[in-house]
């Protein structure tokens, strides 16, 4: 209530500190310029690893239509995504330097960012940061990388159609 934006703060100010990684799990990715932004910055600034893990198969075919539709803005700038193949993932989790972690109900969509009221841990310099580090890596090795497939550039009906389905990003 205080037009503080928590969530999305502590977000960006990870992958603006981040040198070496800067990893993020989350079921839906529908993100403000910047976060896209900050996220691409991360790549070119002395090549940190961005990765993004999403579900590779959705809850909601038309919110998953929209979290895919922000993979290519974000992989022509270096950032890689992987999408989890075993089912629906819904834990929300990043991880950067081996020194900082968050863990909570924070998706990195607009309603989580800027509407809820959403609870996080933030954790520095403990034990528990090298945990989520190995379990996201854990969990990378039961994903595909769909970075390459995101690579080019999609067909113009398509791009129309995800950017229509954008219009209503906000109320997801």
């Amino acid at each position: 209530m205080d037009n503080e934006q928590v969530g999305e703060e502590v977000y960006i100010s990870m992958i603006n500190k981040a040198e070496k990684y800067c990893w993020f799990m989350t079921p839906y990715l529908i993100i403000t310029d910047e976060m896209t932004h900050a996220l691409c910055l991360a790549t070119k600034r002395g090549g940190v690893d961005v990765r993004i893990i999403t579900p590779g198969i959705p809850d909601k075919k038309f919110i998953y239509n929209i979290t895919r539709s922000f993979y290519h803005g974000l992989v022509k700038h270096g950032v890689r995504v992987y999408e989890w193949t075993p089912g629906f993932c819904h834990a929300k989790m990043s991880v950067a330097d081996d020194c900082m972690a968050t863990c909570g109900t924070i998706n990195l969509d607009y309603r989580s960012l800027y509407h809820h009221f959403e609870n996080g841990c933030f954790m520095a310099d403990c034990q528990a940061v090298v945990e989520i580090k190995n379990d996201l890596i854990r969990t990378m090795g039961e994903c595909r990388d769909v970075t390459d497939q995101y690579q080019t550039g999609r067909s113009a009906y398509l791009r129309l159609g995800q950017l229509f389905m954008r219009l209503f990003a906000g109320l997801l």
